[in-house]
């Protein structure tokens, strides 16, 4: 089609062959250019529908490369689900201090204690900077944890276990005459999703620990609800 459009266009639509009537040549001018400009809207139609096809099936090659992706994303998943029972794995355990040793506390205001020397955290749902267990998924739980404490002079150490502000259970030891006090206590709860769990201190209390880890906090997902 471009060669035609391209002939008719150099050789003025025939209009230069001798021994045409001049009257003629307007009718056949005017017929002729109708002709090229059907000619090049066709020509220039064509070139269009050839970049629309080039589009189409680009378009369609991202496609099929999407849903390629998309079905191994899924097989990912499956997998991922088949090796743990499709059961989120959540298990933390932390002890107090992560060196040195000596007392934490007294504060003015009863405070979470901060276990930073981690052992475990499946599922990363224990932060260590504020020391507060936050539920990822909705489930029943088993928190554990352990107090200790020296004479200085006397013991003097009271803390709680605490769930959204809520005091749940508690160890303490404030008399003896000992030189080292030690107690646990745990709980079984339910909870859903931003749920805080975490261990306070009591205001003006202490807690002694060195590098035989004696304060821990531990806690992990029975099941999911």
């Amino acid at each position: 089609m471009k060669k035609i459009a391209v002939l008719i266009l150099a050789f003025g639509c025939c209009l230069c062959e001798p021994g045409i009537d001049e009257n003629k040549a307007k009718v056949g001018q005017s017929s002729g250019s109708t002709s090229c400009c059907n000619i090049c809207s066709l020509t220039t139609l064509s070139e269009q529908m050839g970049e629309l096809r080039f589009k189409v099936a680009n378009m369609a090659e991202k496609i099929t490369f999407l849903e390629t992706n998309q079905q191994n994303t899924e097989k990912e998943v499956l997998e991922l689900r088949s090796l743990t029972g499709g059961i989120p794995r959540v298990a933390f355990s932390a002890a107090l201090r992560d060196s040195g040793s000596g007392d934490t506390g007294p504060f003015t205001t009863a405070t979470p204690l901060k276990y930073k020397n981690i052992f475990s955290n499946a599922g990363s749902c224990y932060n260590p900077s504020t020391g507060i267990f936050t539920a990822m998924v909705d489930g029943m739980y088993f928190f554990r944890f352990s107090m200790f404490n020296n004479l200085s002079p006397t013991p003097n150490s009271v803390v709680s276990l605490r769930k959204n502000g809520e005091q749940l259970v508690s160890v303490w030891d404030v008399s003896g005459t000992d030189s080292n006090d030690m107690g646990s206590n745990a709980v079984v709860i339910p909870l859903k999703v931003g749920d805080n769990v975490y261990v306070e201190l009591f205001a003006n209390r202490v807690v002694y620990d060195d590098m035989a880890h004696y304060n821990t906090f531990s806690g992990f997902l029975l099941f999911t609800m």
